[in-house]
């Protein structure tokens, strides 16, 4: 067996399933789940009349790089969401089944594990997949710690210089999961300057891009490359490679539909690699993602409902713990020290107690530099409908009023 595999670590969901073994939840409560971030609102009926006409497609054996049609809504929907000059998109798209199986077949293209000791650098706390594409593609993670005081950015200036020779690929989550931290164009173009001196490619996941609570939307990694300046020439787009899903946008998780966009070199490398993989996505998913690709009205609405919810959420929370508006996502990264009792703790009780699961943020961090960034934190995925979400948090206040809080 690929001795890789011992060094990966259970999903967080598999720890929380053995912090709440033997844990029987109060039955007085209805269960409400704030411990997985899947979309629970419904799915557009449009995209699902699309699914169902596609039907026919099934006849068909699909191509790994996709459909014209699909690729082309793509390129047309990050044209216009980013303000990039023309994409082409026989070379610069490419469809995956989801993003989470593209983020994780990205470092067994990238990694070259004949270098010596090759690393992969990944924000901590993290979305796991990252770590586990490093050890399978034979390189090792680099955590760089997220930090509060820079609205939970990692401050990659603190990187050692003797690091970044090592450095292959880095993954990056914008806006974060789970902090909901976006890049700015000074950070970006500080990433941009360090993958142009070590030769690294960048893996941005923009998979929360369309779900955020500020007026203006976030930043995206290609729309800051064409402001730097990195958009044209015979290098589009150089070492980067952007990654987007229409699982939290349009909520269709169960459609496994995404697509990567950027650097030509790189995207026909990856194209040869999930060829062989049998990574093609079915016609009939390709025929509801144009569709979905191509409306924007439902991802408005869609905004409006996670905005409704954070408003009303967010202010009820903070009477009893350390917790803001993020800038996007569907995620609330609160502070549980007032509480006295550890994440972990604060989970297991929470849900003995009141029948309400959240995730303890130690769960998706890592030791590193002296600290686990996610100790004392815990992550509430806003996923279900309002009224599901405020009686949430009032139960969550009430479990910490019942500690005595100072």
């Amino acid at each position: 067996m690929n001795p890789h595999l011992d060094k990966l670590h259970p999903y967080p969901f598999e720890k929380l399933r053995q912090l709440f073994a033997g844990v029987t939840a109060n039955p007085d409560y209805a269960a409400i789940s704030l411990g997985i971030g899947e979309p629970k609102h419904p799915t557009p009926p449009f995209i699902q009349k699309a699914l169902a006409h596609g039907v026919a497609g099934l006849a068909n054996y699909p191509t790994t790089a996709g459909s014209d049609a699909l690729r082309g809504a793509i390129a047309g929907w990050l044209e216009r969401r980013y303000g990039v000059p023309a994409l082409n998109p026989a070379t610069q798209v490419l469809p995956v089944n989801g993003s989470r199986e593209a983020l994780f077949g990205i470092a067994h293209c990238v990694i070259d594990a004949s270098k010596p000791a090759p690393l992969i650098v990944c924000p901590n706390p993290f979305y796991q997949i990252y770590e586990g594409a490093a050890y399978l593609a034979g390189a090792e993670p680099y955590f760089v710690n997220s930090e509060p005081g820079r609205n939970f950015g990692c401050d990659y200036a603190s990187v050692p210089a003797a690091i970044w020779p090592r450095v292959q690929l880095l993954y990056l989550c914008t806006p974060g999961n789970p902090t909901g931290a976006t890049l700015s164009l000074a950070d970006w173009e500080q990433l941009f300057a360090l993958s142009d001196r070590y030769g690294f490619v960048i893996a941005a996941d923009e998979c929360y891009s369309e779900i955020y609570h500020t007026s203006a939307a976030p930043l995206g990694a290609l729309e800051a490359a064409h402001q730097l300046g990195r958009s044209g020439g015979e290098t589009p787009y150089a070492n980067l490679i952007v990654f987007s899903s229409l699982s939290k946008r349009s909520n269709v998780p169960g459609m496994r539909s995404g697509f990567v966009a950027g650097d030509p070199a790189v995207i026909k490398k990856f194209l040869l690699y999930r060829t062989y993989c049998g990574g093609a996505m079915s016609p009939p998913v390709q025929a509801a993602s144009i569709a979905a690709w191509g409306d924007e009205a439902h991802v408005q609405e869609n905004r409006v409902k996670y905005r409704e919810k954070f408003a009303l959420v967010t202010p009820l929370l903070r009477e009893v713990m350390d917790v803001e508006l993020p800038d996007a996502g569907f995620y609330l990264w609160a502070d549980v020290r007032r509480s006295a009792l550890s994440d972990t703790e604060f989970a297991r009780r929470l849900y003995a107690e009141y029948n309400v699961t959240v995730l303890p943020g130690s769960y998706l961090a890592r030791d590193a530099h002296g600290i686990n960034p996610g100790s004392k934190r815990i992550r509430m995925a806003l996923v279900a409908e309002v009224d599901e979400g405020v009686e949430a948090a009032q139960r969550i206040v009430q479990f910490c009023k019942s500690l005595t809080l100072p």
